[in-house]
């Protein structure tokens, strides 16, 4: 018998692994950031849409996901894969464990973040959403991966609303990462940027949704990003802001 979660996962990946195009647009998207044979974390994996993308391009892969269901799925996937590695754990800013935030019916935006969920309840998009369960799970730091993996290439981040916290978790820069962002908490954005410059980031840009396309057509300053993030309309609802040094 099927549960409503494991119907959102099949969901989840009908949209995000159904679309030979897309993997195609991922690849070319991703291409001038990742190396063949470097190391590349994917923080908030969820169903493994980024980490197929980072293998095809030839990267080894340290993907973590603190939904079990998730984790699960994504370990079935990559169990015969010695270049992938799933932790089944969330970041923050120190090691231990945090409540995870459920939304069973759309898992992609489970969160341990309690402002994202207060953010979204009166939100135009956002309102439908409902995060119905809570399960505590096990918390790492980005330092702590980085000690155990090594320095890794390139770092995603997708952790609805707790970017912020996975950032203050690294005290060293690596060359390029990115950090999802939504128009629902453009503080947490703005503390992102901040935290990345007293990392030495420098270079910022963006790609707006799932456009897979950068919005500026050459980098900006840390000013500039945190402003074209105060300039956009509600609507454009999320995307990921990309810092190098």
């Amino acid at each position: 018998m099927k549960t409503q979660n494991t119907t959102a996962l099949e969901r989840s990946r009908a949209i995000y692994r159904g679309d030979k195009a897309r993997e195609a647009a991922l690849d070319d998207f991703y291409r001038a950031l990742i190396t063949p044979g470097t190391l590349v974390f994917d923080i908030g994996a969820h169903v493994g849409d980024r980490t197929a993308c980072f293998r095809r391009l030839g990267a080894r892969v340290i993907a973590l996901e603190p939904q079990p269901d998730c984790a699960a799925l994504l370990r079935d996937e990559f169990s015969t894969d010695a270049q992938t590695q799933i932790i089944q754990a969330a970041i923050g800013a120190q090691k231990g464990s945090a409540r995870l935030h459920r939304n069973e019916s759309n898992p992609t935006v489970s969160t341990l973040s309690t402002d994202f969920i207060a953010a979204a309840r009166d939100a135009e998009g956002w309102r439908e959403q409902n995060w119905t369960s809570e399960i505590d799970v096990p918390v790492l730091t980005l330092d702590d991966l980085i000690a155990t993996h090594g320095v890794p290439i390139f770092i995603k981040i997708d952790i609805e609303g707790f970017e912020h916290e996975a950032l203050k978790g690294l005290s060293q820069a690596v060359l390029a990462l990115s950090f999802e962002f939504t128009t629902i908490q453009r503080d947490v954005a703005r503390a992102c940027i901040a935290r990345l410059s007293e990392l030495g980031y420098k270079s910022f840009r963006s790609s707006l949704g799932e456009t897979l396309a950068f919005a500026q057509a050459t980098p900006l300053y840390a000013a500039q990003i945190k402003a074209w993030v105060l300039t956009l309309p509600n609507a454009a609802n999320s995307g990921d802001i990309y810092a190098w040094l």
